[in-house]
């Protein structure tokens, strides 16, 4: 089938009177396999379901497009979450949107999963809603919330949806749909894994092994149950392992079923399969296309999960920590398709997934064990049961570079250096600096500060300083210019205005000017933003220094951003009040000029000019 129905001219067109399940998206439809929506909409699909989509409703008759469904109304805010969306980590509105038709800001409302939820239950009823992706997934629980800077209560409860999906969504959808098909009512649904549902308190019989966090009427008052709370819900996060946890909020109690599985490498071909039309759906041309399409159309996904688990990233809790990976005839499958596109010029963009590198588990005992509780695997210190290989994604790098029509492959997911360096066998570092780098090669050491990166849950610094020295050896032993981009935040807690001036010299060092500072962003469902609101250690309860206000942001920004004459000031104001008038002056080692004219200052090398900008991570589903 072609595109799936978003208007209702095309559903008659298939000679449907009405659908079996509607998708509510706060993204413009795009059917690639990068989407949520899309890989959603075509598993059902293919199970023989008929699925019609509504992308960024805005008036009631949007919502009434196709009429009520014949089972249920599944509703998702799109790729990314609806607020990271609209504002900045200064909570500025953003000026566009990939993922909406000609990159307009504002297409799709705050909150959109409560918005599209609570219009859908007015207009149709009782009719059964079941919310999903990556907004519902993160805000499962009770849940800091950045914007309102207040805990809000589960998005079930807030949205008055009748099932929330966590995760990647394809087992659960087709156990929704197939037993909804067979006439049960949502309401009994309360045994599939990977989703949560509420109950009356009065009516809640105790489950068996079941995890209790404190509810959210205490987590709204002591920061300390917040963090202890957090550390629950991670820590069960775990298909193996993970319990059951309950939540009481008011007089409902809300019921998080154990981690669905992750998809077994055979279950992830055919999602990957089926017939993606690989583009927009053709009424956006008009409008000037979909953004989103261009960083994804040539590129391949093949792997989920990530056991780096940085504290900062919500990716871990989304997708979890278990690698998934698709078989080399799957991908190879995939690009075959690509190079038969009419406008491929021969460039296959990425070949990766949220860590590019990682094709296998961290280690063989998580099949029967699961992940370790409260550990990672590879920060502090990497575990010394990862077994380190990279032959696998070598050995499909290598078949797709020979595919006729490829003249390069390319990966711009993030590399795992502190895994890679760990590889004794560097072919594939070799093949990756003289094969797949485009010039620049983006890593993510986030900080200099052993301090920071330990609240980070990053590697040491001394451990990307290992790996940069290889990567320039080996790109001077190709005789190629090419250049590491880091990825840096200011203001991530534990962060001080100390850590903030050791970045800076760490910059100028490097002979580093990012364009562009990415300031901690404190997104729900993640350890870093549980330590941003309590000012707590979730798994020590020691207290974490945090730069809340934003003065202290700017300050700490403008640190990284040392040389521009409009911080000139800021920093000079920060050196003097830290004591480091060594950095103040025209020396090699300083940071700025006490005055603001300096008569033939030193010569400096050329700065490599930098866009530090962090890549939005695919969090599909």
């Amino acid at each position: 089938m072609p595109f799936l129905p978003i208007m209702k001219k095309e559903m008659l067109a298939l000679g449907w009177d009405v659908p079996d399940f509607v998708i509510v998206t706060g993204d413009a439809y795009i059917d690639h396999p990068s989407f949520g929506t899309a890989i959603i909409s075509r598993v059902l699909e293919n199970a023989g379901y008929k699925v019609c989509i509504i992308p960024q409703p805005v008036c009631d008759e949007d919502y009434k497009r196709f009429g009520k469904p014949r089972l249920a109304f599944f509703v998702n805010s799109g790729n990314i979450d609806s607020m990271v969306a609209h504002y900045t980590a200064a909570k500025k509105k953003r000026s566009d949107d990939a993922y909406t038709p000609g990159g307009k800001a504002g297409k799709r409302p705050d909150r959109a999963v409560i918005v599209y939820t609570k219009k859908l239950r007015k207009i149709y009823g009782d009719v059964p809603i079941a919310i999903g992706g990556v907004e519902a997934s993160l805000r499962r629980f009770a849940h800091y919330d950045y914007w309102d800077d207040r805990v809000r209560p589960s998005i079930l409860l807030d949205s008055t949806a009748d099932l929330l999906m966590y995760g990647m969504g394809e087992k659960h959808i087709v156990e929704i749909a197939n037993r909804l098909n067979n006439g049960e009512s949502i309401a009994d649904l309360k045994d599939i894994r990977g989703t949560c549902y509420a109950v009356e308190s009065k009516n809640y019989a105790p489950i068996k092994g079941a995890v209790e966090c404190a509810g959210y009427e205490i987590v709204s008052q002591s920061k300390k149950q917040y963090a202890i709370a957090t550390r629950i819900q991670q820590s069960e996060h775990d298909a193996v392992r993970g319990k059951t946890i309950i939540q009481k909020s008011g007089n409902k109690i809300v019921v998080q079923n154990p981690p669905m599985p992750p998809l077994t490498t055979a279950e992830m071909d055919e999602v990957y399969s089926f017939a993606y039309m690989r583009d927009y759906h053709p009424s956006y041309e008009a409008l000037g296309g979909v953004p989103a399409i261009a960083e994804v159309k040539f590129s391949l996904i093949h792997n989920r999960g990530c056991f780096g688990a940085c504290n900062f990233c919500a990716l871990a809790y989304h997708q979890g920590r278990s690698i998934s990976a698709r078989s080399h005839q799957s991908v190879i499958g995939e690009a075959k398709k690509i190079t038969e596109m009419p406008d491929f010029k021969g460039y296959i963009h990425d070949v990766g997934g949220p860590t590019a590198n990682f094709r296998f588990r961290s280690c063989e005992k998580q099949k029967t064990a699961g992940l370790c509780a409260d550990k990672k695997c590879l920060a502090p210190t990497m575990c010394p049961a990862i077994k380190v290989d990279h032959s696998d994604y070598l050995q499909l790098l290598q078949e797709l570079r020979k595919l006729p029509k490829v003249k390069k492959v390319f990966i711009r997911s993030g590399i795992r250096f502190d895994y890679l360096i760990a590889d004794e066998d560097e072919t594939f570092f070799k093949e990756l600096v003289t094969h797949h780098t485009s010039g620049q090669l983006k890593v993510a050491p986030e900080h200099c500060s052993d301090n920071v990166l330990r609240y980070m849950g990053k590697p040491k610094i001394s451990v990307y300083k290992r790996f940069e020295k290889r990567f320039y050896e080996l790109t001077k032993s190709i005789d190629k210019k090419q250049y590491l981009v880091p990825y840096l935040m200011s203001s991530h807690p534990g962060s001080t205005l100390k850590d903030a001036i050791e970045l800076s010299l760490f910059l100028k060092k490097n002979h580093l000017r990012p364009e562009q500072v990415q300031d901690f962003y404190p997104t729900p469902g993640t350890v870093s933003t549980c330590m941003f609101y309590t000012g707590f250690d979730p798994y020590t309860l020691e207290p974490v220094y945090v730069p809340r206000t934003p003065e202290e942001k700017a300050e700490q920004r403008a640190l990284l951003q040392y040389f521009k004459p409009e911080n000139r000031q800021i920093v000079l104001s920060i050196l003097k009040r830290c004591g480091r008038f060594d950095l103040i002056g025209t020396g090699e080692g300083c940071l700025v000029a006490d005055n603001a004219r300096t008569s033939n200052p030193r010569p400096q090398k050329k700065k490599k000019t930098i866009r530090n900008v962090h890549k939005k991570k695919s969090t599909k589903q």
